[in-house]
């Protein structure tokens, strides 16, 4: 099969590597129908150490049920079927408590850019979801295997509801996801902070009532000025690098909370008397355990009432995915969507 493979910072290739079979009676083979580049990959993109073996790349997916496992049950050759990017068993007391990446039988997903991928924990793991392979409703559906997951689990960690003011961080895939769950859980004042201006736009439509363009120090006092001086409840924090978690600290309300789904490139922050104790701020986040909110969030996809596919601004083969990577670091396309 076609897959796609890094070999180190910015080297990107497609290779040919084996099919995908089964390994464990709790695996299913899925051929993929949908996949995508994802924020997180530009880390990789950005830092990956030269590597004569390289790495299998993507862990968001829709596909369609290839082989399914003795031990499986609930699935069938032809189901279309959504996975989150974290495979699980979906009955240990992690997964049974809302915490699916923190299963002792789960992991994470790696090559899911490819036509085809092994998915362990199959029965846990798998969603069927009701539409063939034409469906417009794909895009939005794919967003449920990682980005509106880690959105919405950034406004949930937060507590949001309608009497909270939300500060979102960052104008990426998730930062836009964490705007449209803050505003699905009720949120009516979400300042986004965000630079691009295409980008900004599609969060006023997803639920902003303010974008602040400003960064550092200025866009600490930008935020500040429009909610009296006080900051807001709750601060989602989207993108991973230090300068936005100061950011996050700057603007975070007494008593409020800063949620950090943005994979952390940095080893240390401020959590002492004068950044978070003193003011009982609460910093909580962390890897989505998105599994635990498909059956949420996709009644809304299904039925309509959201439309989450549209942070994707870009559709490629998978012969193109070299180019997709390279596209969404210049900041040339928001969110790459690829058809293999």
């Amino acid at each position: 099969m076609r897959a796609t493979v890094m070999y180190g910072a910015g080297d990107v290739r497609l290779e040919t590597l084996p099919d995908p079979v089964l390994q464990e009676p709790t695996d299913a083979v899925v051929r993929v129908v949908r996949a995508c580049v994802c924020g997180t990959d530009l880390h990789s993109y950005h830092s990956m150490p030269a590597s004569a073996e390289g790495s299998p790349m993507g862990h968001e997916f829709l596909g369609v049920v290839e082989e399914i496992g003795s031990e499986v049950s609930g699935l069938k050759k032809g189901d279309m079927v959504v996975s989150p990017f974290a495979y699980a068993d979906g009955t240990c007391e992690f997964c049974r408590e809302g915490l699916h990446t923190s299963c002792p039988n789960g992991g994470f997903f790696a090559g899911a850019q490819a036509e085809a991928v092994r998915v362990p924990q199959a029965q846990g793991t798998l969603v069927p979801i009701p539409v063939g392979e034409d469906s417009p409703l794909l895009p939005s559906l794919l967003t449920l295997a990682d980005v509106f997951g880690t959105g919405h689990h950034a406004a949930v960690k937060a507590g949001v509801n309608e009497r909270t003011t939300v500060t979102v961080i960052g104008d990426g895939a998730v930062g836009l996801m964490a705007v449209l769950s803050a505003k699905r859980l009720g949120a009516e004042r979400i300042i986004l902070m965000g630079r691009h201006e295409d980008r900004t736009d599609l969060g006023r439509e997803f639920g902003a009532t303010d974008v602040v363009p400003e960064r550092g120090d200025e866009g600490v006092e930008k935020v500040r000025e429009l909610t009296g001086g006080h900051g807001t409840h709750a601060v989602l924090e989207a993108v991973g690098h230090r300068p936005a978690y100061d950011q996050a600290v700057g603007v975070v309300r007494a008593g409020g909370v800063i949620s950090r789904v943005g994979v952390p490139q940095y080893a240390e922050a401020p959590v002492g008397m004068g950044s978070l104790f003193r003011p009982n701020v609460t910093l909580t986040g962390g890897p989505a355990p998105v599994r635990a909110y498909i059956d949420e969030l996709l009644p809304d996809v299904l039925e309509g009432r959201l439309d989450p596919g549209k942070v994707f601004d870009r559709t490629i083969g998978l012969d193109e995915v070299p180019d997709g990577y390279r596209v969404m670091d210049e900041r040339a396309a928001l969110k790459v969507l690829v058809t293999p």
